[in-house]
């Protein structure tokens, strides 16, 4: 029997990746990270590699809804330094942005902008991540 610590790549689990793009997330503690994503936007986590002595992991593979997003530690050593999460933002659009929004700020989402109509004629609001990242909802407007 292998050890999980000695898995190659040949013999991880094949994960289907759902959705076109997928957002690759550099953070400071990715296992922890992927915990907070299941609190916040109830995030299944369908695979993670083990994590070293230092308590990092190159790659946790999770499913927010519908879509895969994936993260990983960073690994300055390698050449894969942590960078301040800037310049995007993760969006999800959902039907009940109520129900998202109040599951992420009480997981620990801080609240950037209060969700209102916007000029689009749907809801949007944004919020970050206690890791840097920024992540807005949008949901239309029942009427």
């Amino acid at each position: 029997m292998t050890d999980a610590t000695d898995q190659t790549q040949s013999q991880q689990p094949r994960v289907p990746v759902r959705g076109g793009v997928v957002a690759y997330l550099t953070v400071d503690g990715a296992v922890k990270a992927a915990e907070f994503y299941s609190r916040a936007f109830g995030a299944e986590q369908v695979f993670m590699y083990p994590v070293d002595e230092k308590g990092r992991t190159m790659h946790v593979h999770l499913y927010i809804n519908g879509s895969s997003v994936m993260l990983g530690d960073a690994f300055p050593e390698y050449g894969h330094a942590l960078e301040k999460p800037q310049s995007f933002t993760m969006q999800l659009v959902v039907d009940d942005l109520d129900f998202w929004w109040k599951r992420a700020v009480d997981a620990g989402a801080e609240v950037v902008v209060e969700p209102q109509v916007m000029f689009w004629g749907d809801r949007w609001g944004q919020l970050r991540d206690p890791f840097g990242v920024a992540w807005a909802m949008n949901a239309p407007v029942n009427g």
